[in-house]
């Protein structure tokens, strides 16, 4: 039984390996000096192809609508600071900073920012606390998805997809998940 379950998940390993090269992305290098990532020293993952975890419900009247601009505090990835966004989905949801050690190997990335509820694997029925344990179904770095990982903080919050372009250069990232409200500003 144990060899059948052991070739079961090899099979599929390396089937979710397979299709998550498949589409079209762009790469974002991390400032390894970022506090959000800590430790983290890799590639940051942008699926243009928008597509949203199962059950994510659409923010009704979200302080900043779909098409709307906003100057992004955040500072997750390099370039990302100080720049305007495009708001491209709003989404009410619990957001969770991880830790986790990456399927890959290396070492532990601390305080990721940010996954989201649906993107836990077989999501409980209510939001997780901090020091819970999860599985993770997200695809933001290499070696996140099915990493085991560690609930830093939750919160229930409106977290937004957005495009925008690097102030280091380079072309338009789209449909990058996920900025919360707070790393949000009007653009006066």
């Amino acid at each position: 039984m144990k060899k059948y379950l052991l070739t079961l998940s090899t099979i599929l390993i390396t089937s979710s390996l397979i299709l998550s090269g498949c589409g079209k992305e762009t790469r974002q290098t991390i400032e390894s000096n970022d506090d959000s990532h800590t430790g983290a020293a890799g590639e940051m993952h942008h699926s243009e192809s928008g597509e949203l975890p199962e059950g994510l419900r659409e923010k009704n009247n979200s302080t900043f609508p779909v098409g709307s601009q906003a100057l992004m505090s955040a500072d997750h990835m390099s370039g990302m600071k100080g720049v305007k966004a495009k708001i491209v989905g709003a989404y009410e949801t619990t957001v969770y900073a991880v830790t986790y050690t990456p399927t890959t190997g290396g070492d532990p990335v601390q305080n990721h920012k940010w996954v989201i509820h649906e993107e836990i694997q077989d999501p409980a029925d209510q939001p997780y606390a901090a020091g819970s344990e999860v599985l993770l179904n997200a695809n933001h770095m290499q070696g996140m998805n099915g990493a085991k990982a560690t609930i830093d903080s939750a919160e229930q919050a409106t977290v937004y997809m957005v495009d925008y372009t690097p102030t280091t250069g380079g072309d338009l990232i789209k449909n990058h998940k996920w900025v919360t409200e707070e790393e949000l500003s009007a653009i006066q």
